[in-house]
């Protein structure tokens, strides 16, 4: 247990704002600007004193990134194990993948925001990186699903073989890039690219072979949910979760391997957002996408095509059919703005699948959705935190919250889908009624447990709910004091138990760095995204749409 760090942080916590006004508070160039028109609101929602506190733990948890990366290849490795609260790792995973790529360069730009390194050495770490992500074996400038961080070498899953020596890769990861992990990926480099406008040149070179357009089912349409003249009543106009090279989707029996991103409050949204910026997609994914599994769409032929959703956590669900036009392609969608209702009271909110947090909020981490969509995304990430602080505190009885998939609350290196699930809520499965219905939280009912507080989730709600998130991280550090180590905040705890998994994800301190970053230096990270000539379909559709919440 490291108790200087866990000291110093309960100090700066309860030290008076007035002694730490002297704390630099220099900001990016790009948040410093006055009259910006990018519609990225002003961030005043800390005091100087719980900012101080968010610098030192940002300071901690650039020594996890130091350490994280391969000095080799500077590729970041997926994980980090200090098994018993260790002073240094006792286990390393080699490995990696595109969102860890592109989350850890957020982590290098916030750094440099923050001043925990100079924008000069900042540089030369992405650049670094870069130039070996260039060498790796990529299709259509996107990455595979998994890399040795040792060679670079593409492997088909983690501390598996190398792809050279898989025999029958088409149905396998060594064939498989994934959509929402090249997103992650993409959001990396347009954030790094405004953020250090010298390494332009570089990352256009890396984008300019990517065509979203592959992640798109860009089939016939119907009035329905799913168009049923296609082989397996494809709910076309929606983003396939990834693409098997070699073996496209449109193909005899392929369409059988691959799935659909049906819903669009889920991080895989990131990609539908630069898909549309870079108009490789239609405006059409933001629409035919599902904000709820939806009822059965109106008309005697939808009745008998469209599949039956009466299984989905909350049943019947609630909303209605809007007609909505897009304002990117002008065309008029008819939408099921339905949304969830937490039981008991008129707390209206979109579901994520398993309940998990970053499904939901992780894009508003990179596009200013608490901006944008004051009336859509924007409020369902707010909607989002309320949620899982009332069930937290309320229905299990826990003096934190904050569920979302992470490492397990032990030292054996495993990683469970953590979320809000509602399970102490009546559920009866599909054919679920009005005079009983199922009232759970999430779309699924028992893919999660609710039995582990992830510290990533309590950063990634600064930007909605500032004094909430700062007074759960306080009330992390108070409670269990062991969750706290030489890189930050450990990944995992058990609640109830005090268990604690002592592992750090570059994925989750990536989203703990960039979050601090967007909360002390007025959404950096949000306002590089924002000075892209991506973010405009992002604006544009954010600003349309009424969730009715």
């Amino acid at each position: 247990m490291h108790m200087t760090h866990r000291r110093r942080l309960l100090a700066i916590a309860s030290a008076s704002t007035a002694a730490l006004t002297a704390v630099a508070t220099a900001t990016p160039a790009l948040a410093q600007q006055p009259g910006r028109r990018d519609g990225v609101a002003n961030f005043n929602g800390l005091s100087n004193s719980q900012k101080a506190q968010l610098r030192s733990i940002a300071r901690d948890t650039w020594k996890f990134m130091q350490t994280d990366v391969d000095p080799k290849t500077h590729l970041p490795m997926d994980n980090l194990t200090y098994a018993g609260g260790a002073k240094a790792p006792t286990s390393y995973g080699r490995y990696t993948s595109a969102a860890n790529i592109g989350v850890y360069l957020w982590s290098v730009v916030s750094a440099a925001d923050l001043k925990l390194v100079s924008r000069k050495q900042a540089t030369k770490m992405v650049s670094q990186t870069l130039t070996e992500v260039s060498h790796l074996d990529r299709y259509k400038g996107f990455l595979y699903q998994w890399y040795s961080t040792t060679t670079g070498a593409k492997i088909r899953n983690p501390n598996d073989i190398n792809c050279s020596a898989d025999t029958s890769p088409q149905w396998d990861n060594c064939s498989f890039v994934s959509n929402v992990d090249n997103g992650w990926y993409a959001s990396g480099l347009i954030v790094a690219r405004n953020a250090m406008p010298q390494l332009r040149g570089q990352i256009d070179a890396l984008m300019k072979p990517m065509d979203f357009g592959i992640f798109y089912d860009d089939r016939a349409q119907s009035n329905c949910d799913v168009n049923s003249a296609i082989a397996g009543d494809q709910p076309t106009g929606q983003m396939f979760g990834g693409y098997y090279v070699g073996s496209s989707p449109y193909v005899g029996t392929n369409w059988q391997h691959y799935y659909h991103n049906g819903a669009l409050y889920s991080d895989p949204r990131i990609s539908a957002y630069i898909g549309m910026g870079l108009k490789q997609m239609p405006g059409d994914v933001w629409w035919k996408t599902w904000r709820t599994l939806p009822p059965k769409a109106p008309g005697a032929a939808c009745q008998a095509s469209d599949p039956d959703f009466s299984w989905q956590g909350q049943w019947p669900v609630a909303g209605s059919w809007v007609k909505q036009r897009d304002p990117i392609s002008g065309k008029t969608f008819t939408v099921w703005e339905g949304h969830y209702t937490y039981p008991g009271t008129n707390l209206k909110f979109l579901p994520t699948y398993s309940g998990g947090m970053f499904e939901a909020m992780m894009a508003n981490i990179v596009v200013p959705e608490t901006s944008w969509g004051p009336k859509s995304f924007g409020l369902a990430d707010a909607r989002t935190v309320e949620v899982q602080r009332k069930y937290a505190t309320q229905e299990l009885g826990l003096p934190v919250w904050g569920m979302s998939p992470s490492s397990t609350a032990d030292d054996s290196g495993g990683y469970g889908g953590y979320g809000v699930e509602g399970l102490k809520f009546p559920y009866h499965g599909a054919g679920a009624t009005a005079a009983d219905p199922n009232l759970g939280l999430s779309q699924c009912h028992t893919c999660a447990t609710e039995d582990v507080v992830t510290p990533h989730a309590s950063f990634i709600s600064l930007d909605v709910a500032p004094q909430a998130a700062m007074a759960n991280i306080n009330t992390l550090l108070k409670l269990y004091p062991g969750i706290y180590g030489v890189g930050g905040f450990f990944d995992a705890v058990n609640p109830t138990t005090g268990a604690i998994g002592h592992r750090y994800l570059v994925l989750d301190q990536s989203m703990i760095l960039a979050s601090i970053d967007n909360a002390v230096n007025n959404r950096s990270i949000q306002r590089y995204f924002a000075a892209d000539k991506t973010s405009w379909a992002a604006r544009e559709d954010l600003g349309v749409e009424n969730l009715g919440l």
